[in-house]
């Protein structure tokens, strides 16, 4: 059993992963200041290895009093995602970078941290190339900026993980429906079509489960992994948007459903990611995904059923 904080542990990831980490038997500690005003984590409070801090990871004070208990920091708390990140960029920097870099300045060197960062780090590539860890990052949104720079900060000391995750997908007690596989599927469902601008546009994607589990893996196999960054995502999920929205368009048509796609040359995605990438190293360390993108598409279609609300975003 480890004892382990989770920083933004209320989150999309953090509600699947804090569940995640309790059931396995660690104790686990949130902070979390419920900025979505979330209460994803109502059903954990009847386990005695949960607890819960209301708080701010940019309190210095708050972080001094409770990082010496841990084990491992896994430090989610974000503003996350290339639309909200633009609409508050001094915020995004002071918590996707300040406050990471306060809570490594913080920490005993013992204390070790797993830090999720993302591969829209690398940028806009060709999308025929795969990126590699060794690949140079030149991100191009604030979200993608601040990450990078939390996690150059973070290689730079010891008894550090840093998870670069594809686009994640499927269901989170704090669901995001501004996700791009979440989105496309919820579009298809309930407004009969999908917009396409920038259709050629590719990236990967990962479960959301597979995140959390992924964290599991380098807590278990630490020693092995540690001060390196990691790619994680769907090796066989590497794909533009319009190939995406045909996947969706094939499963649905078994559910006896269609939807219509729309091309446009008007739009921009204000994530202009578009790059393909290589999952190879952390494989070679032994974590394998367990969801494949096929498994989350048919997971919405069936939750869509009861979802109606349109709020379930981070902007």
């Amino acid at each position: 059993m480890k004892n382990i904080l989770i920083t933004g542990g209320a989150g999309y990831l953090g509600s699947v992963l804090s569940e995640l980490l309790v059931n396995e038997g660690h104790d686990v500690t949130v902070l979390d200041n419920l900025m979505y005003n979330q209460n994803s984590l109502l059903h954990l409070f009847h386990k005695k290895n949960f607890h819960f801090i209301y708080g701010d990871v940019r309190e210095e004070k708050l972080l001094r009093s409770i990082l010496p208990k841990f084990d491992f920091i896994i430090p989610l708390a974000a503003i996350v995602g290339a639309g909200a990140s633009e609409k508050h960029p001094e915020t995004t920097n002071a918590i996707n970078y300040q406050a990471i870099a306060l809570i490594n300045r913080l920490r005993e060197e013992n204390q070790k941290i797993i830090f999720p960062t993302t591969n829209s780090g690398y940028g806009t590539k060709t999308g025929d190339v795969f990126c590699t860890e060794e690949t140079p990052l030149e991100p191009i949104s604030v979200y993608g900026v601040t990450k990078v720079e939390a996690e150059r900060e973070l290689l730079k000391s010891n008894n550090v993980i840093t998870l670069r995750f594809a686009t994640c997908f499927g269901f989170s007690p704090r669901m995001r429906l501004d996700l791009l596989v979440n989105n496309f599927v919820y579009k298809a469902i309930r407004d009969g079509y999908i917009v396409l601008f920038e259709k050629h546009f590719k990236r990967n994607y990962l479960h959301v489960r597979d995140a959390a589990r992924c964290f599991e893996f380098c807590i278990e196999n630490f020693d092995a992994m540690k001060n390196e960054p990691y790619n994680v995502g769907l090796e066989d999920a590497n794909l533009s948007k319009e190939e995406l929205s045909w996947k969706i368009k094939e499963i649905l048509k078994k559910h006896g459903k269609d939807f219509h796609i729309q091309e446009s040359e008007i739009g921009k995605d204000p994530d202009k990611r578009n790059y393909i990438v290589s999952n190879k190293k952390i494989m070679a360390k032994g974590f394998r995904c367990q969801y494949s993108l096929e498994d989350g598409i048919e997971e919405l279609i069936k939750g869509y059923a009861m979802l109606y609300d349109r709020h379930y975003t981070n902007f």
